[in-house]
């Protein structure tokens, strides 16, 4: 499976943005799917991760509360609308397809950078 991650930008902290993840090559519904950051100098971190049919969802505690993950598997595309946003956010934001339910990391997309202004 192909990923590539858009909707990244600039933004005024306390602002929004919605970043999505389409895939190609491949479907992303006998997966669950998932997004991390990265920010300069910094470990790449776990944001948030969803299973196959959506329902379940989960979060870093950083994140918890401010963004949320969907997907829509007719589309083959995850999202992640990011509300709130703080400066500490700024990172280049990835997405990734799990094998199957697992927490193994099958494919990892291209990023899309996220910079939020104070």
């Amino acid at each position: 499976v192909q990923l590539q991650a858009s909707g990244g930008g600039l933004v005024q902290a306390g602002g929004s943005l919605r970043l999505s993840c389409a895939a190609s090559e491949g479907t992303l519904s006998n997966s669950a799917v998932g997004w991390f950051r990265q920010a300069p100098g910094k470990e790449r971190e776990f944001v948030a991760r969803t299973n196959r049919s959506g329902f379940r969802r989960e979060y870093s505690d950083s994140v918890k509360g401010r963004f949320t993950i969907s997907r829509d598997n007719a589309k083959n595309t995850v999202y992640l609308q990011m509300n709130s946003l703080k400066p500490e956010d700024t990172a280049v934001y990835s997405c990734v397809v799990y094998i199957g339910s697992s927490f193994i990391v099958n494919s990892r997309g291209q990023g899309t950078q996220v910079t939020v202004s104070s």
